[in-house]
């Protein structure tokens, strides 16, 4: 690995910004399994704060697990806490207790309304959550791109600016990459990450981009075979294809943007090599 790509893979280390309670990783039962704990706490302080002092407005520590599961859990749990904290709030702080009827009028108004007040504080939590996340993404992809044009520009070779392309996008999605070299319609060079390897008809496709000279998408006819979505490079000396298989229920809202900014750069970068090789040959 060269010195380039050393350097890069530094740069786009993760950063902790807007980390989740869990990460990508938990699975969706152990956050709803969470929100569920919370609420159960939240019950138990409740119960034995009611049991020892008369507190008004007691229903709102119903509220607590309903933010930090928004925050930290995402809105299923955070709307499964505002769900379940209103029942227990009924079940076991409303006359009769222990059971889910109401007899007082009051009380009615006071569980919808601690219900409407979790629904809202989830979806404010949820949103402000997907802020925090959208921003560190964007401050990391701006670290990426900015790694990314600075090592590539010091690679003094084709091999090595496709290498550091290809874990820039890697960087950049955490997604399979592909970016090939294609000379007269015909590849000549293909550099992979990840555990795809494009066949016979993922490579007709990155071809067809290039012809047409626009985006193909996986998925979508006449490519339904392709898991990649492939953008065009084009270049005086030396046209390439860039691919990136996203997962299809997974798919980034705007992956356009930074892939159009590596395509420039490489679009740059394989036009310099041109230069370079001509000198050369004079």
């Amino acid at each position: 690995m060269t010195d380039a790509e050393t350097k890069l893979r530094q740069d786009i280390t993760p950063g902790s910004d807007a980390d989740p309670l869990f990460g990508p990783a938990a699975s969706r039962v152990m956050r709803y399994l969470a929100s569920i704990a919370m609420t159960a706490l939240a019950t138990v302080v409740a119960v034995g704060a009611d049991a020892k002092v008369t507190i008004p407005n007691l229903s709102l520590i119903f509220v607590v697990p309903v933010i930090i599961a928004g925050v930290s859990l995402g809105l299923g749990p955070s709307l499964c806490s505002a769900v379940l904290g209103a029942l227990a709030f009924n079940f076991f702080l409303t006359e009769p207790r222990y059971t889910l009827a109401v007899d007082d009028a009051a009380n009615i108004w006071a569980i919808g309304l601690l219900f409407v007040v979790g629904l809202i504080v989830s979806g404010v939590a949820f949103t402000s959550r997907q802020r925090a996340t959208e921003a560190a993404l964007l401050r990391r992809q701006a670290t990426v791109l900015q790694g990314y044009s600075r090592d590539v520009i010091a690679a003094d070779n084709t091999k090595a600016i496709v290498s550091i392309t290809c874990q820039a996008l890697a960087a950049l999605f955490q997604v399979a990459v592909v970016v090939m070299l294609v000379t007269e319609d015909r590849v000549v060079s293909l550099e992979t990450i990840g555990d795809m390897e494009p066949q016979e008809a993922e490579l007709e496709a990155a071809r067809s981009s290039l012809a047409t000279g626009t985006v193909v998408r996986s998925g979508i006819y006449p490519n339904l075979a392709s898991r990649f979505d492939f953008w065009p490079v084009t270049a005086e000396g030396q046209n390439a294809v860039i691919g990136l298989a996203f997962d299809p229920d997974e798919r980034p809202l705007a992956p356009d943007v930074p892939v159009d900014i590596v395509a420039r750069v490489l679009a740059l970068m394989l036009d310099r090599q041109h230069v370079r090789a001509g000198r050369a040959a004079k």
